[in-house]
């Protein structure tokens, strides 16, 4: 069997028959598979059994970011649950009640936290009243997520380090904001290397781009990732 790295693919297209293929040629080296409210509200649950079908070896993660009233979040994790979904991301912003009313009526999901978004610089976050520490916004966030239930955080590489530090080492840490050596930064402002975040106490990192638009193609993009991961000796990450 081939190495598999703590990869999330992000499926960032509204296609369904292109995110399939995305997804069955990248399974071989990565972990997960991941689509957002893109291809969620242009496919729905269709478009999820199909990913699922075609790339059958894969956890699945739905990353909606539901933000709303507590009762809100509650029906919106109640209608996703027949997807069995094994991650669901919620804005750790929405507090505390709001994440335990996901984490309530989906026990066997791991509900998952996203802190401070990887676009948002820190001179945008003071903009908002929220300070300019990131590290400092993330940390609040995430430690009232997880005494909430929530079982992983999405955080960026720049402040994976310190919440591995203050978190409990059964919750995961994701990261996106992840780009191989060489590869376009796009929107993200807080970036980093897949090995500098898996190094920095990531349990699973993001990748999208430079996967599914690689020169070499899906498969071949996926296995050089999944390789350099290896090579750096995180073959025994998770």
């Amino acid at each position: 069997m081939s190495y598999k790295a703590p990869i999330v693919l992000a499926l960032d297209t509204t296609d369904q028959k292109t995110a399939c293929e995305w997804a069955e040629q990248a399974q071989d080296s990565i972990q997960v598979a991941k689509v957002g409210l893109e291809f969620f509200l242009s496919n729905g649950s269709a478009g999820v059994a199909a990913i699922r079908n075609a790339a059958p070896s894969l956890e699945f993660f739905l990353d909606l970011k539901l933000h709303d009233i507590p009762n809100t979040v509650k029906g919106a994790a109640l209608a996703v649950e027949k997807l069995n979904p094994d991650f669901l991301t919620v804005h750790a912003s929405g507090g505390f009640e709001m994440i335990a009313a996901a984490v309530k009526v989906l026990p066997n999901c791991q509900i998952t936290a996203v802190t401070v978004l990887t676009s948002i610089s820190a001179k945008q976050l003071s903009n908002l009243g929220l300070g300019a520490d990131p590290s400092a916004v993330s940390l609040a966030w995430a430690i009232q997520a997880v005494e909430a239930g929530a079982r992983a955080i999405v955080t960026s590489p720049q402040e994976v380090a310190n919440l591995r530090k203050n978190l409990p080492k059964q919750i995961k840490l994701i990261t996106p904001g992840v780009r191989p050596v060489g590869s376009d930064q796009g929107d993200q402002a807080r970036v980093a290397t897949p090995v500098e975040a898996l190094r920095s106490g990531a349990d699973l990192v993001v990748i999208g781009r430079p996967i599914t638009a690689g020169q070499i193609g899906v498969s071949a993009s996926a296995a050089a990732i999944a390789h350099e991961i290896q090579d750096a000796g995180i073959s025994d990450h998770r």
